[in-house]
């Protein structure tokens, strides 16, 4: 799959959510979104991630702006997950990388001379119109919600 572009239509999805629902785009349609991909529930780059987006939910909630995690974790991962480290988030699960394909976050990687396939960790700036406004590919964590935040209050709620 070719690489989105900011003014494209964010692909629509349904994800199981901690809690038990079904998660959709379309269910925060009128609403900005924020919708951050990361590799892994309770390592120390997804979790400093999580801990800094829940940080600033009020400060999301009064731009108007939704966040939504994404990853391969299941269900019960992400409910642990959200219980450990006071998460006030919503988490998708993505385990058959559904959403990660449509979004091209699903990439070849390499460590320790291994590739294997897995989440680049991105974020996508969403407007309530359902185009995509930013992309932040590759992010490095250090200061990165803070920045999605900025540009969330660029954009305004529904």
């Amino acid at each position: 799959m070719s690489e989105l572009a900011i003014g494209q239509p964010a692909p629509a999805f349904a994800l199981p959510r901690d809690g038990g629902s079904t998660f959709s785009l379309a269910d925060l349609s009128g609403k900005t979104v924020i919708l951050y991909f990361y590799p892994k529930d309770d390592t120390s780059g997804c979790t400093t991630e999580a801990v800094d987006f829940t940080g600033l939910a009020a400060e999301f909630e009064k731009a108007g702006a939704v966040v939504i995690g994404v990853s391969p974790d299941t269900v019960a991962k992400h409910e642990k997950f959200i219980a450990k480290h006071s998460l006030s988030l919503i988490l998708a699960a993505d385990t058959d990388q559904t959403a990660a394909n449509a979004y091209g976050v699903w990439k070849e990687k390499s460590m320790y001379g291994r590739t294997y396939m897995g989440i680049e960790r991105s974020t996508f700036l969403i407007g309530p119109d359902g185009v995509i406004r930013q992309i932040w590919p590759k992010v490095k964590v250090k200061g990165h919600a803070d920045e999605v935040l900025a540009a969330a209050r660029t954009v305004g709620g529904a």
